[in-house]
């Protein structure tokens, strides 16, 4: 699909997309899933650290075509259709925004008011706490970029990390590796990691709350805060939970992973003084989640749970493996469509390319 994709992008998609081919389907329910919004002023660091980011400009832009073109429903229309209170209109769309970065609240909030859209925030348990918080994982990365060059290592638990922070190529193979590592432990013990990585990278131990000192980082990088979350509320926003700390589920001990799906919901509903009923999966991907976690989800009480790939009209839509289209910051509105509609799945699912999840299709 490398050449290929460039041709469907540039060529396919738009051509399509003009011709109205894309909104010929309506059958079902189309799921989108952002992950955020870059401030004004803040220049990309890295694709793999950014690439899940639009800007405010491409969002605006997609939701007008996403409210012309299709009915975009509300968190609460979504909820009575799980329960089987309700049912979706034709060509029935939801608009999702996982992690809970704080530009939520002062980007994407904007844009949803103007536009008269309601979304479902999915967001981790700590953004119950009053300290501000990062992802970990994009902690890490910020940590080995602002490291001096050279090699470093650190045994916790007898598991040694090793490596070389240097080019940004160097940085970017480090930070995949050790995120492999560290998104199979509890969250305990990857902020043990954390801990002992920036202690040997010689770094402040307060080195989130000086890089959140400047007003854009914190914009890009800063979790929401139980300010924020009661902005959303107030705004006709849903919250709903992705774990405490976002670890990968399916790489946890049965204990681990039931306690993160249990406890982030407990401290969300504690401050928002409201039960919290859908649930994303951190990382949602084929590997991230399996049947167990499927039955964990239920059995906490959930009334729906969302993957973050698939999706599209016509897809299998089981109530604890719901699939979302993931919306990148390269995505323009003719390839958003061809996803939307089910053309990109149907397309994979032609070349024998479709993603399966514990023998659920993923199309």
């Amino acid at each position: 699909m490398r050449f290929v994709s460039p041709l469907l992008k540039h060529v396919v998609y738009p051509s399509l997309a003009k011709a109205g081919m894309f909104r010929r389907n309506g059958e079902g329910l189309s799921i989108v899933t952002y992950h955020g919004v870059l401030p004004e002023g803040y220049r990309l660091i890295d694709p793999a650290l950014d690439g899940s980011l639009v800007t405010e400009e491409m969002f605006r832009r997609q939701l007008r075509l996403l409210k012309t073109n299709y009915n975009v429903i509300s968190p609460e229309m979504m909820r009575r259709w799980c329960e089987g209170k309700a049912e979706l209109p034709e060509r029935a769309l939801l608009i999702t925004c996982d992690d809970g970065l704080v530009n939520g609240a002062t980007q994407m909030l904007p844009a949803l008011r103007d536009e008269a859209v309601a979304c479902l925030f999915f967001v981790i348990g700590l953004s119950a706490e009053q300290s501000a918080r990062m992802l970990w994982y994009e902690e890490l990365y910020l940590m080995l970029a602002a490291a001096r060059p050279g090699r470093f290592s650190v045994v916790l638990d007898e598991i040694e990390v090793a490596g070389v922070v240097g080019t940004q190529n160097k940085t970017r193979a480090l930070w995949r590796d050790l995120t492999m590592l560290l998104e199979g432990c509890d969250g305990e013990t990857c902020m043990r990691f954390l801990d002992a990585i920036r202690a040997q990278l010689e770094l402040s131990g307060q080195f989130v709350r000086e890089y959140l000192a400047d007003a854009i980082a914190e914009q890009r990088f800063r979790l929401l805060g139980p300010r924020e979350l009661h902005v959303l509320l107030a705004a006709g926003m849903s919250i709903g939970a992705h774990t405490l700390t976002h670890p990968m589920l399916s790489r946890l001990p049965e204990e681990s992973a039931w306690f993160e799906i249990s406890e982030g919901r407990r401290r969300l509903e504690e401050v928002l003084g409201r039960k919290v009923w859908a649930f994303a999966y951190p990382f949602g991907g084929p590997i991230a989640v399996s049947e167990r976690e499927f039955a964990m989800v239920e059995r906490a009480g959930y009334e729906a749970a969302f993957l973050s790939f698939g999706g599209g009209f016509g897809s299998v839509l089981p109530r604890y493996a719901l699939p979302r289209i993931h919306i990148t910051g390269d995505m323009g509105l003719s390839e958003l469509e061809a996803h939307v509609s089910g053309f990109y799945r149907s397309l994979r699912t032609h070349l024998g390319r479709e993603q399966r999840i514990a023998g659920l299709s993923a199309a």
